[in-house]
């Protein structure tokens, strides 16, 4: 007997141990959850894809689309309620400080002193030109608002897209520059050597120490660029802007993604602007139709419930009531405006041809912008392959002159150039790299080949 209630406190003690080991995995549990939302936040070494899609969720620009979006669909909703019976209440009192009087059969009968009503009214629209323009119109509002959403995607995938190559083409003149630091150091000390030596006169180190100073403040100038690059970047993405932001990159899968078939013809029909257009013009239309068809009549239904309230007495005004009750029609019909339905009207016919004008100028301005873009990418594609040859010439040219220089055939002063002209042709040809991959960018943009999610 002693041992029954022993057991049934060890069990006890068992299950709130238990219960304790799975509260205390549910908070750990919680607390990783917190963790990695928090990690998830930032990014870890990011590509350009991660950088597009980070922008596209996180950017205030593109937000402010969605929330406009948003904002236009209770816009649709608010005007199409107009379909749905709309109820209301009223309610007066009256006293009169001199009460009417009806003649009714030779007889005065005065009006009684106080009234008071409380009304209860619900109305139904059957049919109103508005409430028609307003149910027309809400698909292409709809598809308006969506339209402005992909623009502003399309221009944050663009313009992340330039301000991740301007990292990387800054990223790399770093690496140029020190690797030129570097080289120029061991210069500045051999040809001190050989001026300590008597080999040379004070020259040559005098004129290595110059070119060290300018790598150098070249190399500030291009961190304090790379500060601003990276501030504008995160600007872009709507990223954390004390948080670090190191980017992944290859040169080689770069050089892999700048072709682009430039048979292409501008297909205006891709482009957002031009869907716009289209888009607006089906809604002008829409409004020429509803001043044109003003004179149709409003029709709506009715029903209500009044209860009235009469008595010479104010203190006893509401010891009766005298309830009544309609149900009906309603039928308006506009007769004569002041000829202002045909003034709206005229006035939505000539707006619809101001769209058709600015549907000609939109396609001759993507026509340009193809041109242009298309202009710059067969340029930038011929510079990038010059640069690239040069910079495998200019590293022949520096290593045969430095040969020679340690040989004593050549002068310091032409080590200098052959320094100079290598690390030009290596900032050129990144410069060249990156500016080709733009203007690829630019060229799917005129074209309207950039996608982006709905």
């Amino acid at each position: 007997m002693v041992l029954k209630p022993i057991n049934l406190y060890l069990k006890y003690m068992k299950l709130n141990k238990s219960v304790c080991y799975l509260l205390l995995f549910l908070l750990c549990r919680q607390h990783g959850f917190a963790q990695e939302a928090k990690t998830d936040s930032l990014l870890q070494n990011p590509t350009l894809e991660d950088c597009v899609n980070y922008a596209l969720k996180n950017r205030p620009a593109v937000n402010q689309s969605i929330i406009d979006e948003e904002i236009g669909e209770r816009d649709i909703k608010a005007a199409l309620a107009g379909w749905l019976p709309q109820i209301r209440g009223e309610a007066n009192a009256s006293h009169y400080l001199k009460p009417p009087v009806t003649i009714f059969n030779g007889q005065k009968l005065q009006q009684i002193g106080n009234t008071s009503n409380f009304l209860l009214q619900a109305d139904q629209n059957i049919f109103t030109n508005d409430l028609l323009l307003a149910a027309k119109g809400a698909k292409y509002t709809r598809t308006g608002n969506r339209q402005a959403t992909e623009l502003t995607k399309i221009s944050t995938v663009v313009t992340v897209s330039k301000a991740f190559y301007a990292i990387l083409t800054s990223n790399e003149q770093q690496g140029i520059l020190n690797e030129e630091i570097a080289r120029l150091d061991k210069q500045l000390k051999d040809s001190y050597a050989q001026y300590q030596a008597g080999l040379v006169d004070k020259t040559d180190y005098k004129r290595a120490t110059i070119s060290l100073s300018n790598a150098k403040a070249d190399l500030k100038r291009t961190n304090e660029t790379l500060k601003y690059q990276y501030a504008y970047l995160k600007q872009l993405m709507g990223y954390p802007v004390n948080a670090d932001l190191k980017l992944n990159y290859s040169n080689q899968r770069m050089e892999q993604q700048i072709l682009l078939d430039t048979t292409q013809q501008v297909n205006y029909a891709n482009r957002v602007e031009y869907k716009q257009l289209q888009t607006e013009k089906q809604i002008q239309s829409l409004n020429i139709n509803y001043y044109k068809y003003g004179f149709l009549p409003s029709l709506s239904a009715f029903i209500n419930y009044n209860w009235v309230y009469q008595n010479n007495s104010f203190g006893n005004l509401y010891n009766q009531v005298y309830p009544n009750s309609q149900v009906g029609l309603k039928l308006a019909m506009p007769i004569f405006t002041g000829t202002r339905r045909y003034q709206n009207m005229r006035k939505a016919q000539l707006q619809d041809l101001r769209l058709d004008l600015d549907i000609t100028e939109t396609k001759k301005a993507i026509n340009t912008q193809y041109e242009q873009a298309m202009a710059a990418y067969k340029s930038n594609l011929n510079e990038w392959k010059t640069q690239r040859e040069n910079v495998e010439l200019s590293k022949d040219v520096y290593n045969t002159i430095k040969l020679q220089y340690n040989e004593g055939i050549k002068s310091y002063l032409e080590v200098t150039t052959a320094e100079t002209d290598l690390r030009s042709a290596e900032i050129n040809y990144l410069n060249a790299l990156y500016s080709l991959l733009s203007s690829k960018l630019d060229v799917q943009q005129a074209l309207g080949n950039i996608t982006v999610n709905p």
